[in-house]
């Protein structure tokens, strides 16, 4: 796999775009009005302590208050020995914690629509190779990491440098890690921790008392690895902070960072700025003439495959296949690219035979191993239907880039122009039933005014009345202002 990472740094807001053999599958993006804040701790206060949901809302500063579920509770005494992976999960919530607790806490998940953020007492602070978790004291092995070997290597150097208290997980990244590397982590790792505590001591509850590194610097932390051809940044300081970074975590690629410099914008001079645009619609065309129809709801996105004009030169089952095997791939690229989370029902195309099914679902398999986020896909049915869910951290692309519309309401559709006519018609004659005198008009969105001039007469012997017809930009497509005086 060939990789480049393109970061583009303005005062308004940082975007960052992951290209993976010439395919834009990866875009971050983080503004100055709502930056991400994922991964921030704060020193929280218990506000309130349901047990009947197994929850508790905690004030961490923010407009909302936080949900902390019984899982995301442990015990934060360094003193205490047993501790180590104490979830409690089968004590009740109100007995571990108290209605004005203080507590360092993580955010997991960002709010998404009317909820607060998700909160955890279980610290976690990755690094480049591994994550210090530490409030806990287990190593584990990324099983990515799959060479016995090298599993148990990484588990011997983790236990000869790890510090008294805390527990490590060694991400996919530390495969063939050096020793010195592993040492420098660790030691970096314990660094961070031991200033977060400093702060959490003087700093009053409700504050925040440790920021996660910015979207840049986490690209650098999370993708830049050996398969990276290179880093592009258009901006010279930021250049220079990721090169000090990269330095500190992984000096041998420092190399790979570079500064863009050219008068065209750097989105624009790698087509990522199409790419973009393209996000916002929901049909997305594929090479065979299908197409790919991805429809974005509040609980989950459904996702239809239609063959178009592909008829290919095998049989229309072989076809079918052809082209779901295609929209597999294509359907992987667009849930990463648009960060779509939660449940996705995917509708393929009908096949009869179960080996080619088969072959469509083993081709979303693969097609999502590079996604970063956590997949899980049931088997495909008979009927073509796969049932997928996909981690959701933040907000998607189309929720981070869009607002609902204030011409239809968010739904998507407005009235058609024959349902206004008729509604139009319907109300104007029961508004004037009965009365023979009175000037009438009728005031529409400028783009209707000619669909009624047309049907002026229609209306007129309706009506048994003559009527004006007026246009106000100011009213929405769909509607109107009847006049009678």
């Amino acid at each position: 796999m060939k990789q480049e990472i393109i970061a583009n740094c303005s005062p308004d807001e940082t975007r960052v775009a992951v290209i993976e053999d010439d395919k834009l599958t990866e875009i971050g993006i983080e503004r100055k009005e709502s930056e991400k804040i994922v991964g921030n701790i704060y020193k929280g206060k218990v506000e309130n302590v349901l047990p009947g949901i197994s929850s508790a809302f905690v004030n961490i500063g923010l407009e909302k208050n936080a949900y902390l579920y019984i899982s995301d509770v442990v015990s934060q005494s360094l003193d205490d020995d047993k501790k180590n992976n104490n979830h409690s999960v089968n004590r009740p919530i109100d007995q571990l914690i108290k209605k004005g607790d203080i507590m360092l806490v993580q955010i997991a998940k960002e709010a998404i629509g009317t909820k607060g953020v998700k909160i955890s007492m279980d610290i976690s602070l990755p690094g480049r190779f591994l994550v210090y978790l530490p409030y806990q004291s287990t190593v584990g092995i990324s099983k990515n990491i799959e060479d016995e070997g090298e599993r148990k290597r990484l588990k011997d150097l983790i236990d000869s440098f790890r510090p008294k208290h805390g527990g490590f997980i060694a991400r996919t990244e530390s495969e063939g890690i050096e020793e010195r590397d592993m040492k420098r982590e660790i030691r970096y790792l314990c660094r961070l921790w031991e200033n977060i505590q400093k702060r959490a001591q003087t700093a009053p509850p409700a504050t925040l008392v440790h920021k996660d590194l910015g979207l840049v610097f986490q690209t650098v932390r999370d993708i830049l690895s050996e398969d990276t051809k290179v880093f592009i940044i258009d901006s010279k300081d930021e250049t220079e902070q990721v090169r000090d970074f990269v330095q500190m975590i992984s000096p041998e690629l420092v190399d790979r960072i570079q500064h863009f410099e050219s008068k065209t914008p750097i989105f624009t001079a790698f087509n990522v700025e199409t790419e973009l645009q393209n996000l916002l619609s929901s049909r997305i065309s594929l090479p065979s003439g299908g197409t790919i129809i991805i429809q974005e709801a509040e609980s989950l996105c459904a996702i239809d495959v239609n063959t178009g004009k592909f008829t290919g030169k095998e049989s229309q089952e072989e076809t079918v296949t052809q082209t779901n095997i295609e929209a597999a791939k294509e359907i992987a690229r667009q849930i990463r690219m648009r960060n779509i989370g939660g449940i996705v029902v995917i509708d393929f195309i009908d096949m009869r035979k179960a080996r080619n099914r088969q072959k469509v679902t083993e081709a979303l398999y693969q097609a999502t191993s590079r996604d970063r986020a956590k997949i899980k896909i049931l088997p495909i049915t008979r009927l073509g239907l796969v049932e997928m869910t996909r981690e959701r951290k933040r907000e998607s692309m189309l929720s981070t880039l869009c607002q609902p519309c204030g011409e239809c309401k968010g739904t998507g559709m407005v009235l058609s122009d024959e349902s206004l006519f008729i509604r139009v018609k319907k109300e104007v004659r029961q508004m004037t039933y009965g009365r023979a005198e009175g000037k009438l008009s009728i005031v529409f969105h400028p783009t209707m005014v000619p669909y009624f001039q047309e049907r002026k007469e229609e209306l007129v012997r309706a009506f048994r009345r003559d009527f004006t017809l007026e246009a106000d930009g100011t009213l929405r497509h769909d509607d109107y202002r009847i006049v009678w005086e």
